[in-house]
């Protein structure tokens, strides 16, 4: 019978893996970017929904929608426009049993005659709560009893650090979160970076700090635009799901912009670091929304088609 010494076992062991030879860099990133928080595959038979391509009011939609799951149905608010008919973005609503195959409420739009893009939509104390960018990139305020009929409730207000209201302009892609009795909105300024204010109210912001949280760049992806779509927490941490343009000349007519889904992490939603292996889903595909259907995280790119990807196996 072959006997095998102590240190020749030591050595088979640490030979055979059982030693974690990854960088501490790499450790650290294993921790604050989980693998389900990022990894994901496509759908094979994406997109699962768009616009109708016929000439109804939603033959195209575009920008962030948001979906939210509630009692075993996925609800979905988007935007939809034909330019044949109107320049107004109007809002639609659809639903679904699986994620997968969806149904338009209504052949008409939920609003008629109110812009309704780039929606944010929480529930808070039985009540939906819509942010959405308006005519200019300015952002209101709609609320609902039913995520259905949607009373109109004004534009924001959002002032600096010294309770100035801010210069006039866009508060653009408003995503919100609320977090021990207090509201935080992220919004965007021409898309140049990232801001964070807090209200008692959803209608009058303070900012956190007057410079963005989040900045352009460093890196190609997103050194052109950033616009946040969601936080989520997630095990005592901030995940921002966002998305950015490599092109800084991408408002420019006929200009190509590549527009990616990318996460940032946060442990006190003002400094952030950004996932060294964004983007996180291939291709043009932007706007993502991040959704827990009580088992898993399935995320869905809103434009200008929604794709959506299961947790990678």
């Amino acid at each position: 019978m072959r006997t095998i010494s102590l240190y020749s076992m030591l050595f088979l062991l640490i030979g055979s893996g059982c030693t974690n030879n990854k960088s501490p860099a790499e450790k650290n990133n294993e921790n604050d970017f989980p693998s389900e928080m990022v990894e994901f595959s496509a759908y094979p038979n994406n997109p699962v929904f768009e616009g109708t391509g016929k000439e109804t009011w939603d033959k195209q939609i575009r920008e962030r929608g948001y979906i939210l799951y509630e009692d075993g149905i996925y609800k979905m608010w988007y935007t939809g426009y034909n330019s044949d008919i109107s320049d107004t973005k109007l809002l639609g609503y659809a639903t679904s049993e699986d994620g997968i195959s969806w149904s338009r409420y209504s052949e008409k739009p939920l609003v008629a005659d109110n812009w309704i893009e780039d929606m944010f939509v929480i529930k808070n104390d039985g009540s939906y709560y819509m942010f959405a960018e308006g005519v200019g990139d300015s952002t209101h305020l709609l609320t609902s009893e039913d995520g259905i009929k949607w009373n109109e409730e004004g534009n924001i207000t959002i002032y600096d650090s010294n309770d100035e209201p801010l210069d006039a302009g866009p508060y653009g892609t408003p995503t919100v979160l609320i977090e021990n009795g207090t509201n935080y909105l992220f919004y965007e300024r021409n898309d140049e970076g990232i801001w964070l204010a807090s209200s008692d109210d959803f209608k009058t912001w303070k900012n956190v700090r007057d410079e963005p949280v989040i900045h352009l760049g460093p890196e190609k992806y997103d050194a052109g635009a950033v616009t946040a779509n969601q936080v989520v927490r997630h095990d005592g941490k901030y995940y921002m799901y966002y998305h950015g343009s490599s092109n800084p000349d991408w408002m420019k007519p006929g200009t190509n912009a590549l527009w990616t889904s990318s996460v940032a992490m946060s442990t006190d939603l003002i400094h952030w670091k950004k996932y060294p292996g964004n983007p996180i889903v291939e291709g043009d595909h932007s706007s993502p929304i991040l959704v827990f259907d009580r088992n898993k995280y399935i995320l869905y790119t809103m434009h200008d088609k929604v794709w959506r990807y299961d947790p990678k196996e």
